[in-house]
């Protein structure tokens, strides 16, 4: 792949990848749950993105999590705040509005 393009590509996922979180984490998930659903959906997430990912989203307040030690192994639980729900739908505010001027500036682009 160009390396231009991967680094296009990389940059656009940044913030994708924080809003696709917090969409999924209306349920309750465990990291690799979370990644095993993502990637049912076509969208594969490494875990060295994931994780630390994970991390500062709690950090931030925007998702919290609770250990599960019920199974013989130990798992973490994730579920977004309300901080988190709020950043969720103004960053998808955001996207809307830059899709619409998108899709508005290339149809212009298409009739001149």
């Amino acid at each position: 792949m160009d390396p231009g393009v991967r680094a296009l590509e990389t940059e656009m996922n940044r913030g994708f990848i924080q809003v696709l979180l917090l969409v999924a984490l209306e349920q309750r998930m465990y990291g690799y749950g979370l990644s095993r659903h993502l990637s049912g959906l076509g969208y594969t997430l490494e875990e060295n993105t994931l994780y630390p990912l994970l991390r500062r989203l709690e950090k931030n307040g925007c998702i919290e999590s609770t250990w599960d030690v019920t199974e013989e192994r130990p798992r973490r639980f994730y579920l977004v705040t309300e901080k988190g729900r709020h950043l969720r739908r103004r960053a998808l505010e955001i996207w809307s509005e830059q899709n619409r001027i998108l899709n508005t500036l290339m149809e212009a682009t298409r009739h001149a």
